[in-house]
């Protein structure tokens, strides 16, 4: 079998490229750097690599590099990449990936406090079916221990009605809440 075509196997991936591959489920292999994801990625100027960047790292077998990036903490999951990815690789399913790896690892974030963040964001989820903005950043503000360095930003969404101080709930907040424990793995 050629270099090329052993490329795109799951046994031709280095041990790190694989296990991101299996865990996400998506096929990192696939990318060849056509760089579409970077282009409609809305974060990309803010991080040390867009996506495609952090996707060829993982075919590189980089793996301290990327679960130290600032990259993987500041993707939105707006699924822009994966829309725009000619081989449907669905990046923000790698990025989740590349966080709960890194959260279980206890690997240094690029952006400090990004796992508080992150939990925050995911227990506000589990616990409610959605995001109420409100309660997630109190959360995470306690949590952080950084509670007045953008209290004039919130101050003015809060005026502007973007964080509710009520929110809507879903109908079936149990069925989120089963995803959260199948996710888990208990």
């Amino acid at each position: 079998m050629s270099a090329a075509a052993e490329c795109t196997t799951l046994s031709g991936l280095n041990g790190f490229a694989r296990e991101v591959g299996e865990k996400s489920g998506q096929s990192i292999q696939l990318c060849y750097q056509c760089q579409k994801c970077a282009a409609g990625c809305p974060m990309g100027e803010f991080t040390d690599y867009y996506p495609n960047q952090i996707l060829r790292l993982i075919q590189f077998g980089r793996k301290e590099e990327v679960l130290k990036s600032k990259g993987i903490w500041l993707c939105f999951s707006c699924e822009t990449c994966g829309a725009r990815c000619p081989n449907d690789i669905n990046i923000a399913e790698v990025m989740d990936t590349l966080r709960e790896m890194a959260l279980a690892e206890k690997v240094p974030p690029g952006i400090k406090n990004a796992p508080i963040f992150h939990q925050a964001f995911l227990n506000s989820v589990k616990n409610r079916g959605r995001v109420h903005e409100t309660l997630m950043m109190m959360n995470y503000k306690l949590k952080s221990g950084d509670l007045f360095s953008d209290l004039d930003v919130g101050l003015k969404m809060f005026q502007k009605g973007k964080l509710p101080i009520l929110s809507r709930s879903i109908k079936n907040k149990g069925e989120v809440k089963k995803i959260f424990h199948r996710a888990s793995g208990k």
